[in-house]
């Protein structure tokens, strides 16, 4: 019984860390903290199966092979179009194209170099396609597939053409931060209309930020994190320790991050009036 009681008490001040600590209920298992912070927020997807081996005496083969895999007829692969290091018009509109869709944060240039390999990689990420980095014919079929002819002051850095986010049916009604993660954008939704929007940043792959429909029920100025010890201004929690907050790494270094699970808000401003107009138990959607 003493032993039971112990257990309890160990399980029930775990629950109480993980509301006040801010950003660590899903934190990372088997990984440093601030791991999952890589470039474009995205790690090298995992397939979870492992491929037996050919040497293994245990896996039979077919007669008549060699034990290398073969590809079906007429099977096309990939075609790189530009890398690291390509120069030249069309990687100043990749970069345009990734910009309206949010995954690249700074004016094209027309060079390919580390920022533009991060972007690429996390595009690739969240569409399910290898990341390398290097902007394939899969990868730029698809990016086309996602975006416009980027204009003149597109292509000058002048002006971004990012599309506005879709609202969810659940943010129709009543007062509602309405996040999608698509266009990875926060809309101040009242009565079904917008009232001010602004970019954010997500989770990693290994510390997702949450999808559904919750509501805030602690808001905190000036809150610090008791896990990272990272200051988390304008914290409006909405599930457990995941929080929207305003992030100067989010400021600095745009989509070349990713937070420890929180939705992260790089404008200031923004996020200081939209902290003095959400109440408690106001809605949150996050939806993809």
């Amino acid at each position: 019984m003493l032993r039971n009681s112990v257990i309890c008490r160990s399980l029930a001040a775990a629950a109480v860390l993980a509301v006040t600590a801010g950003c660590t209920a899903q934190a990372a298992v088997g990984r440093p903290a601030g791991a999952d912070a890589k470039p474009g927020g995205s790690a090298p997807a995992q397939t979870g199966t492992a491929t037996p081996s050919a040497s293994d005496p245990a896996t039979p083969k077919p007669k008549g092979t060699t034990g290398k895999p073969s590809e079906p007829a007429g099977t096309a692969r990939a075609e790189v179009l530009m890398a690291n290091g390509s120069k030249g018009e069309r990687v100043r509109e990749l970069q345009a194209r990734l910009a309206q869709i949010g995954w690249f944060d700074d004016r094209p240039t027309g060079t390919y170099g580390s920022v533009t390999v991060a972007s690429v990689k996390g595009f690739q990420g969240k569409r399910g396609l290898p990341t390398t980095g290097d902007t394939d014919t899969v990868t730029w079929q698809k990016l086309i597939g996602m975006t416009t002819k980027p204009t003149r002051d597109e292509l000058n850095g002048a002006t971004v053409n990012k599309p506005a986010a879709k609202l969810d049916p659940r943010c129709m009604t009543g007062r509602v931060m309405c996040i999608s993660k698509t266009t990875r954008t926060l809309s101040w939704v009242i009565d079904g209309k917008v009232r001010s929007t602004m970019d954010v940043r997500f989770g990693s792959q290994y510390t997702p930020t949450r999808e559904g429909t919750f509501s805030v029920f602690q808001k905190s100025r000036d809150h610090v994190s008791t896990i990272y010890h990272t200051s988390m201004p304008y914290a409006m929690f909405f599930s457990g320790g995941q929080a929207v907050h305003y992030s100067s790494d989010f400021a600095a270094r745009g989509y070349n991050g990713a937070s420890h699970g929180c939705v992260n808000v790089r404008n200031k401003g923004k996020i200081t009036s939209l902290f003095a107009q959400v109440h408690s138990g106001d809605k949150v959607v996050i939806y993809w």
